[in-house]
């Protein structure tokens, strides 16, 4: 269960240990060194919003600018919002993290400002619905890649929304409004795992 703690203050101190790191998140830090049937890596140095935090604050091949942004979004307009806490708890939690390119597409599919993407879709589908979505791209538990796609037939993803997506074979996310492909995978955080989406999957049709 997510716990509810600070989220801007959490934040703001991610954000400032990013910053002062002796030197930039690693432009292979995304890169695609595990299949989609490697088992869990050992959890890594950095909680999942440090990644995204690092990520997101790189020099080169910054990959979360967008979801960092989303994700400072719901804590200014939710500063309650469990689901932030969670991102930097201890408890083990999945990521099923789009890239800027996919934010950037789901700004281009809805016709909304580049500038102020949150606040616009908050405000034409309803208070909350960015939070929704970000929701539906985390699930608890620490599952690996071979715990995510199967063999064969389709696999079942319950996610901290309450709403669940399939993954085939492939490492193709159906989701109830669009699909998503899953590569890379396995990326190892203190508390979970982040697989790198190329859209950010909807809950709504």
């Amino acid at each position: 269960m997510l716990r509810k703690s600070s989220p801007m203050l959490a934040l703001a101190s991610a954000l400032v240990l990013a910053g002062c790191a002796d030197s930039p998140v690693e432009p292979t830090l995304l890169a695609p060194d595990a299949t989609l049937e490697n088992r869990a890596p050992a959890p890594g140095a950095r909680s999942i919003a440090d990644i995204v935090t690092a990520s997101a604050r790189a020099e080169q091949d910054a990959e979360f600018t967008l979801l960092l942004a989303a994700i400072l979004y719901i804590a200014e307009t939710n500063p309650e919002s469990g689901l932030i806490a969670g991102l930097f708890d201890k408890e083990q939690y999945t990521v099923f993290a789009p890239t800027d390119a996919a934010f950037l597409g789901l700004v281009a599919a809805l016709g909304v400002s580049a500038e102020t993407p949150f606040a616009d879709i908050d405000a034409a589908l309803g208070a909350g619905t960015v939070e929704a979505v970000v929701s539906y791209h985390v699930v608890e538990g620490r599952r690996a890649a071979n715990s995510v796609v199967p063999r064969v037939g389709t696999r079942n993803i319950t996610t901290l929304l309450g709403a669940s997506f399939q993954v085939s074979p492939a490492g193709v996310i159906t989701a109830i409004g669009n699909t998503a492909n899953i590569g890379p995978a396995n990326i190892s955080a203190s508390n979970g795992i982040i697989h790198v989406i190329d859209a950010v999957i909807l809950p709504i049709n």
